[in-house]
């Protein structure tokens, strides 16, 4: 088991390596540091002057991988390559255009992401399967089929209705809930209702439908018929074999989401004024705050591989007929 993750985490070194130098083009090589420039002081007035300035202001003035005026281990190191993009593997993201500490920040957002992704994922998983389930069970009636309409009808609403049509209506129209911000300690409960609720419902959709379709696969196996062969009720054969069964390919697939929790909600936290990691970036974005965009996107990846690698050992976890190789 140990040398299987050893093995795992030894694949992944070498695609976050990828990543990461494909992140470091894009931002370097096809968009360069003049271009980064113009767009911060404006293309129209910029002068030569100003963006030399801005440039070794953020260390942008440095070669990009190799420096032929510096000695010694400074050629490699005194580099943008180096300072912008092989530092980001030890946790060190430079600061950002306001001068925060990038890395201080990022932990300080995480825990409003988690105040929502959290319950959401939680309570979404549960409703869910619980809904595809209950589906399945009734499946082939007109309870199967007009709740698959309606999840086709959910799937089919852009997210955006429901954030703005539950802000307007429950805080606004009742003013049952804050329409945003968000509160330190137990006062945070108000404000994270609804982006949660509102996330929960805007996941029913497809993952209901999917979910559905795992516990119909699994409905026409033999040990299905088998254990009816022998007698046994219905609901027992649902919620003793189908659904531990099931839960084998919903665990891969829930597994592999839970590092990117800590990502955050863009929309939702941008459109909720929650200061966590998904606003971070959206701010970012449109400040063209470079450094923080470039650094969220290493997180991103790191925290994608992990939930892959997660992954496989989940699996291997749960079903005995998989062999560690």
């Amino acid at each position: 088991m140990l040398a299987y993750i050893v093995r795992r985490l030894l694949y992944a070194i070498p695609i976050l390596i990828g990543v990461n130098l494909i992140t470091f083009a894009l931002f370097f090589i096809v968009n360069t540091p003049d271009d980064m420039a113009r767009m911060q002081l404006g293309i129209k007035r910029v002068t030569p002057e100003a963006i030399e300035k801005w440039k070794e202001a953020r260390g942008y003035d440095k070669p990009l991988f190799v420096n032929s005026a510096a000695g010694g281990l400074s050629t490699v190191t005194e580099t943008i390559f180096f300072e912008k993009s092989v530092r980001m593997f030890a946790g060190d993201f430079g600061r950002a255009e306001d001068g925060r500490d990038i890395a201080r920040e990022i932990g300080t957002r995480m825990g409003p992401s988690l105040a929502i992704a959290l319950p959401t994922f939680i309570l979404g998983l549960f409703v869910t399967v619980s809904l595809a389930l209950t589906l399945a069970f009734f499946r082939a009636t007109a309870f199967d089929f007009w709740g698959v309409v309606i999840c086709v009808a959910a799937m089919s609403i852009s997210g955006l209705f429901y954030i703005i049509g539950g802000q307007y209506l429950i805080a606004k129209v009742w003013k049952l809930v804050p329409i945003s911000g968000f509160g330190e300690g137990l006062d945070a409960w108000r404000f994270l209702i609804l982006p949660v609720c509102i996330g929960v419902v805007a996941g029913i959709g497809s993952s209901t439908r999917w979910y559905r379709t795992i516990f119909l696969e699994e409905v026409s196996k033999d040990y299905v018929r088998t254990a009816r062969a022998k007698g046994l009720p219905e609901t027992l054969v649902f919620f003793r074999h189908i659904l531990r069964n099931a839960l084998i390919p919903i665990l891969t697939g829930v597994v592999v989401v839970i590092p990117t929790l800590f990502m955050g909600s863009l929309l939702t936290e941008s459109f909720f004024g929650i200061p966590g990691l998904g606003s971070y970036t959206i701010d970012a974005i449109q400040a063209q705050d470079f450094a923080v965009v470039r650094s969220m996107v290493f997180i991103g990846s790191v925290l994608y591989i992990v939930g892959l690698i997660l992954t496989d050992i989940s699996y291997t976890l749960v079903d005995p007929r998989i062999r560690f190789s």
